[in-house]
C-alpha cells in the first residue's frame, strides 16, 4: 500500500511507478551518497587485498591455484555490498527513525525497493571489475573472458543485493541484523570455497556450501572467466536464481504487510 493524504486522487500505472521509481533514485542516492564511494573501495580493498593475502598463506602456487584465485576474487568482493552494505543502510534508517518515513512516501513501494536495488547493484559491480584486473595484474594470469561473466557477474550481484535487502527487512533488530552480516563475512572468508575448490573441504561441509550461495556465486563467474575449469555451471545459476527469488518473496511479504 501507498501512503496518501486525504482528498487527494490515488494515482497508478506503468508512468506513475516509473517516476517514483526516479523520485527514490535520487532520494536513495543523495541519503547513501557516503556509502557509495566507500562502498567501492571495500571492494577493491576486499577482493584484491584477499588475493595478495592467500598468496601469502599458501606459497607458491600453481597455475591453475592463481587462477582458482582470482575468479573467485570477484565473487568475494560482491559480498560486503550484498551482505553488509544493503542491510547496513537499512539499518541506518531504522536507527535514524527514517524506516517508517521511506514508507510513507507517496509512491509505489515496489519502486522504492527497485530503486535501493538498482544503486546496490550498481555499485557492486565496478568493484567487481576492479578487483578482476588487480588480481589479474597481481598473479599474471591469462584469463579466458567470454560473454558468460556478464550474466554471471549481473546474477550474483543481484543474489547478493536481494538477500542483503531482504535480511535489512526481515530482521527487526538493527543489532541482530549487525550479528547476521558479520557472521556471513566471517563464513565468506574463512570457511566458504571461493577461492579453493570444493572438493578440499569435509563432505557435510561441501554439502552445505552447495545449499548456500557463496561457492555457486564464484562458480559461475569462474565460468566465464575461464574455458575448461567449470564444467557445471547450470546449477549454479540454478541455485543463485532460487536465492534471489526467495529473497525478494520474503522481502515483498514483509513490506506489504507495514502499513
Amino acid at each position: 500500500m501507498t501512503a496518501m493524504a486525504p482528498g487527494l486522487p490515488v494515482r497508478s500505472g506503468v508512468g506513475f511507478w516509473f517516476d517514483g521509481y526516479r523520485s527514490m533514485l535520487r532520494f536513495e542516492t543523495k541519503s547513501l551518497r557516503r556509502y557509495l564511494t566507500l562502498g567501492v573501495v571495500v571492494q577493491v580493498l576486499m577482493g584484491a587485498g584477499m588475493a595478495l593475502m592467500y598468496g601469502y598463506y599458501f606459497g607458491d602456487l600453481t597455475p591453475v591455484q592463481q587462477t582458482f584465485i582470482v575468479t573467485g576474487i570477484p565473487a568475494l568482493a560482491l559480498v560486503p555490498v550484498g551482505f553488509a552494505m544493503v542491510p547496513a543502510s537499512i539499518m541506518d534508517h531504522k536507527i535514524r527513525n527514517t524506516y517508517d518515513y521511506v514508507w510513507s512516501l507517496p509512491v509505489p513501494r515496489a519502486a522504492s525497493a527497485a530503486a535501493t536495488f538498482t544503486i546496490f547493484t550498481a555499485l557492486a559491480i565496478p568493484g567487481a571489475v576492479a578487483a578482476i584486473v588487480i588480481a589479474t595484474m597481481i598473479y599474471d594470469i591469462d584469463l579466458q573472458v567470454s560473454w558468460l561473466v556478464i550474466p554471471a557477474i549481473l546474477l550474483t550481484s543481484a543474489m547478493a543485493t536481494s538477500v542483503g535487502y531482504a535480511l535489512g527487512h526481515v530482521i527487526p533488530e538493527p543489532r541482530i541484523t549487525n550479528l547476521i552480516t558479520n557472521l556471513v563475512i566471517f563464513l565468506v572468508l574463512l570457511f566458504s570455497p571461493i577461492v579453493v575448490p570444493i572438493e578440499q573441504f569435509p563432505d557435510w561441509w561441501a554439502s552445505v556450501q552447495r545449499v548456500l550461495p557463496f561457492w555457486h556465486m564464484s562458480v559461475v563467474v569462474r565460468d566465464g572467466l575461464t574455458d575448461g575449469l567449470v564444467t557445471d555451471a547450470a546449477n549454479s545459476y540454478l541455485v543463485l536464481t532460487g536465492w534471489t527469488v526467495f529473497a525478494w518473496a520474503a522481502a515483498g511479504w514483509v513490506v506489504a504487510r507495514r502499513r
